[in-house]
């Protein structure tokens, strides 16, 4: 059984995720799409650049992160199904995306978050040093945020899936309860945040594409990692945070229910109630370790080919 996974190029999730898969699975997967049996849509967005005779001869599995139920139109439903003839099964990473699916296709669908690298995301011991080596005061309350917050179309408007409205209204909130607060974005595309926090005078530091050593420090600056999506696949942001015991809560979407506690998922109308459990992330997200993380993964290609 040989394994072929498409192509994003986009230096972010999916470009990670399929460097360790190839690490970590060298004797099942294949660079050559015609040395394959079976191909895997691990980028949906880039379907179409793989051979469609190919798809054909060939099972396909096709992952599919997140649907924006708010811009999911005519032109994204027939894309979908042009796609949906060529996939045998369908790979999901969390319950909610799920039941999005279900309601587009009658084929199988897989469900597995991603695993998670403890070897790049964990805690250091001294948050102050750290701190320091980023010139943030140890002092300050820290909130993160290392997801893109607007659309690529005008590099203004808000990305509304990611919620980065709520974003400013959570972080807002925090400004009246603390009285020094420091904002710490990454990733590419903040500029909608950081227009926000510069019209409402909020100390923020901005790092927008950096090495996963540097990401990993700046998880372990922070008093707290916020999510305020309306809509997401993972976000892969929460088993980041889970493993790297960063405090985090997050609204009801993605993986959250199956890695956070309850009190850290909140509604805009709970955010005074919302409070990280660092203890129970961290458990939850032990099983999605590498090597366990990679197993369910591996069983579900091998019942595919055989059967």
């Amino acid at each position: 059984m040989k394994i072929y996974l498409n192509s994003a190029k986009e230096n972010w999730i999916v470009d990670r995720v399929k460097k360790e898969w190839i690490i970590f699975n060298k004797n099942i997967t294949t660079n050559y799409l015609f040395n394959s049996e079976i191909i895997w849509i691990i980028a949906p967005w880039a379907w179409k650049k793989i051979n469609k005779k190919q798809l054909q001869n060939k099972l396909v599995v096709c992952s599919i992160y997140h649907i924006d139920e708010e811009k999911f139109d005519e032109i994204q439903l027939l894309e979908f199904q042009q796609r949906d003839k060529y996939v045998d099964k369908y790979h999901v990473i969390s319950k909610k995306t799920e039941q999005q699916i279900k309601n587009l296709t009658d084929k199988p669908i897989f469900i597995k978050p991603f695993w998670i690298n403890q070897n790049i995301f964990y805690q250091l011991e001294n948050k102050e040093l750290i701190r320091n080596k980023y010139n943030i005061d140890s002092s300050n309350f820290v909130i993160g945020s290392f997801q893109r917050d607007t659309e690529g179309s005008d590099l203004i408007s808000p990305k509304l899936s990611k919620g980065p409205d709520r974003l400013v209204q959570v972080i807002e909130h925090f400004v009246k309860n603390e009285s020094n607060i420091t904002v710490l974005l990454a990733g590419k595309r903040r500029n909608f945040i950081i227009n926000e926090l510069e019209m409402r005078d909020i100390n923020y530091k901005y790092f927008e594409m950096v090495d996963f050593s540097t990401l990993n420090e700046l998880y372990n600056c922070l008093d707290l990692y916020v999510v305020s999506s309306r809509y997401e696949g993972g976000p892969q942001a929460i088993l980041e945070c889970a493993i790297s015991k960063t405090p985090i809560i997050s609204t009801d979407v993605g993986v959250a229910p199956e890695i956070l506690a309850t009190e850290s998922i909140f509604t805009m109308d709970s955010i005074s109630l919302a409070k990280p459990n660092i203890d129970e992330a961290y458990y939850n997200a032990q099983k999605f370790t590498i090597p366990n993380g990679l197993e369910d993964y591996r069983k579900f290609f091998k019942e595919l080919y055989e059967n």
